[in-house]
């Protein structure tokens, strides 16, 4: 069974000088989505470089509709991308909530669904800069998006097989199984 376009989710990163500047973008496509709602498929985090290079999480908007059993656990597609990318902040996504069994599975669903090629790149461009937006969204706001991506210094985007729907599957089957 092919996928429909619609059904195509992408992962942008973009690499930024400065947290300001990465959370100025984060906060436009944040508003973009708000005043287009146009799909449920919509997850941006905004990452940040400490004096010792360790990355943490400095802002995340998950659209938790469709997300089912990821409701209430904080993340999404966005956090689990940035996982996938940044293993120790995975790490500390444990140690800070419950739900270390789901955080796999986030983690996991981002990870698998994505050519190696493809997040070692989107990791490399994010390394380039002192703070970093990961967004993942639909097709149909591909356009809008990039547009919105204004003060990065390199943006790269991918398609993925990445759902949210198959994520809440995803999460469910792992907490039944731990």
């Amino acid at each position: 069974m092919s996928k429909h376009e619609h059904d195509i989710l992408y992962v942008s990163a973009a690499a930024y000088d400065s947290v300001d500047d990465a959370v100025a973008d984060y906060e436009a496509l944040e508003q973009l989505y708000r005043e287009i709602r146009t799909s449920h498929d919509f997850d941006a985090s905004v990452i940040a470089k400490d004096e010792n290079g360790k990355v943490h999480i400095v802002k995340k908007h998950e659209q938790p509709t469709r997300h089912g059993a990821a409701v209430g656990l904080g993340w999404g597609l966005a956090v689990g991308v940035v996982a996938a990318l940044f293993p120790p902040v995975g790490i500390g996504l444990v140690g800070a909530a419950a739900g270390g069994t789901a955080l796999g599975a986030v983690v996991g669903h981002a990870s698998d669904r994505m050519k190696r090629s493809d997040v070692k790149e989107l990791g490399e461009t994010l390394d380039e800069g002192q703070a970093g937006v990961i967004v993942v969204y639909e097709t149909n706001l591909a356009d809008q998006i990039v547009a919105n991506i204004k003060a990065a210094n390199r943006i790269v985007s991918k398609a993925t097989d990445m759902a949210a729907d198959q994520l809440a599957i995803d999460i469910r089957n792992a907490e039944q199984n731990r």
